[in-house]
């Protein structure tokens, strides 16, 4: 990898992928985002580097298709970060959600078969597992789009065609769609943290460890592969009470602070985090020793060893404790 595009660059992803690139050595890295004070304070954050040599920033937004082609001139690897990801402002603007989580997904997917891109690989995310709202939809859709797009390419016959991947894996713990920022801020101002509802589960990963897990993708990935780190679970009141510990009782068989308020889920939210169905076991790959799951695309031919597996938050084997959690964050 000598050169790489990052939409929605200046997102939590994309600062700290850009981070670990510009430690790597890789030769050139493009910001593709829409927003020039984030440009401008991550050009702040990075000023150590030599930016000059390096970094460059490009304001563009992924619905414009003649200025991403222009972007991606001369680049190798592309990573596609870039989303309207808010569930209820999804809900509530499902048109522009579409534009720039399908359209957008077509644009970057013309863009480097275009200008001969090595490699893509989309961010994804759990909600593009049977999705129930508006987001989790516009996300199975690019997926789809991003899979079939080796078709265009044309990289299942040609080993020097653009090869498209996927990572698909939940929130990251810290960033801005994360509760944990939110958390702590009600915590320092004195509020009672509320949870909506004590059965709800999820997935944890740092945000140091996805951008390890997306560079190692871009290393493996033939084309058609959909990536999934193996990963920890936490009960989101023990992450409440990792932050604002009080006395407990029990909620429906679930320890849950004695004075937490329990404000019940959101439209469109999942009580867990589900990354693998049972749908996807013919062509599911456990890797043990990648520590990740490889769902592979129908060309490829897999004898998947998984029957009825499922990969959800709520019957993961392996569990954060309140004290782990506490120490993470």
């Amino acid at each position: 990898m000598k050169s790489v595009l990052i939409t929605g660059g200046t997102g939590t992803f994309g600062r700290a992928f850009a981070k670990e690139c510009l430690q790597t050595g890789v030769e050139r890295i493009v910001i593709y985002s829409r927003d020039e004070q984030k440009q401008e304070d991550m050009a702040r954050e990075l000023a150590g580097f030599d930016q000059l040599k390096t970094l460059r920033f490009f304001i563009g937004d992924v619905r414009d298709e003649n200025r991403l082609r222009m972007a991606m001139r001369g680049i190798d690897t592309v990573v596609h970060a870039a989303a309207l990801k808010i569930v209820p402002a999804c809900e509530y603007n499902p048109i522009e959600a579409v534009s720039t989580n399908i359209v957008g997904a077509e644009h970057v997917i013309r863009s480097a078969i275009d200008n001969g891109v090595r490699n893509v690989v989309a961010l994804s995310t759990d909600k593009a597992v049977e999705p129930v709202n508006l987001y989790g939809a516009t996300k199975l859709t690019a997926e789809r789009l991003f899979i079939a797009a080796n078709h265009l390419s044309g990289s299942p016959g040609k080993p020097d065609a653009t090869r498209f991947s996927i990572v698909r894996y939940g929130n990251v713990a810290g960033s801005r769609g994360s509760v944990i920022p939110l958390f702590k801020r009600m915590h320092a101002n004195g509020e009672t943290l509320p949870i909506t509802d004590p059965r709800m589960t999820r997935f944890w990963i740092s945000i140091g460890d996805a951008v390890l897990f997306v560079m190692r993708a871009l290393n493996d990935m033939r084309g058609g592969e959909i990536f999934i780190p193996k990963m920890r679970s936490f009960r989101v009141a023990d992450l409440a009470d990792a932050i604002d510990p009080v006395d407990q009782y029990s909620l429906q068989g679930v320890p849950i602070a004695s004075d937490r308020k329990v404000i019940g889920i959101r439209p469109g939210e999942k009580l867990h985090e589900t990354l693998i169905t049972s749908h996807d076991t013919p062509r599911l790959y456990d890797d043990a020793l990648g520590r990740q799951f490889i769902i592979f695309p129908e060309w490829i031919s897999i004898n998947g060893k998984l029957s009825d597996f499922t990969y959800s938050s709520d019957t993961n084997p392996d569990w954060l404790s309140t004290d782990e959690i506490r120490k993470m964050i």
